[in-house]
């Protein structure tokens, strides 16, 4: 038997705002739209990568009767080859910036807030020389 990462699920508030923010900053596609319930708590999801399979994607769920969460709950990750173009598009989509951009020996690394609050952490990794 096998087991393999497949997607992270990004609890959000508003579904169709963080959707057009992921797509915009990070260039994640839309490829499915599921509504159902986890037990009978009803919910919306939208499901984003950069391919139409159902791994190493994004899934945005929103709880259809149940307050929004705080945000925190989970990180998200993202790889860039221009990290100060990556925090324009930030701005300019509703989001905003939790710190600045460091620079280490090896890579670029930043943190960045969607428009409801939640982080991912930006790492531009440097060339190889």
């Amino acid at each position: 038997m096998s087991t393999s990462y497949s997607f992270t699920k990004l609890v959000v508030d508003d579904l169709k705002k963080l959707s057009a923010y992921y797509s915009q900053v990070f260039g994640l596609k839309e490829y499915d739209r599921i509504q159902s319930s986890i037990g009978d708590e009803p919910i919306d999801e939208i499901m984003l990568g950069t391919t139409d399979a159902h791994t190493g994607g994004v899934i945005l769920l929103r709880f259809t009767e149940r307050a929004p969460a705080a945000s925190g709950e989970v990180i998200l990750g993202f790889v860039t080859d221009d990290i100060e173009a990556l925090y324009e598009r930030v701005l300019a989509a509703g989001g905003g910036i939790h710190a600045p951009v460091r620079e280490e020996a090896a890579y670029k690394v930043g943190f960045v807030k969607d428009p409801e609050g939640h982080l991912a952490e930006v790492v531009e990794l440097a060339a190889a020389q």
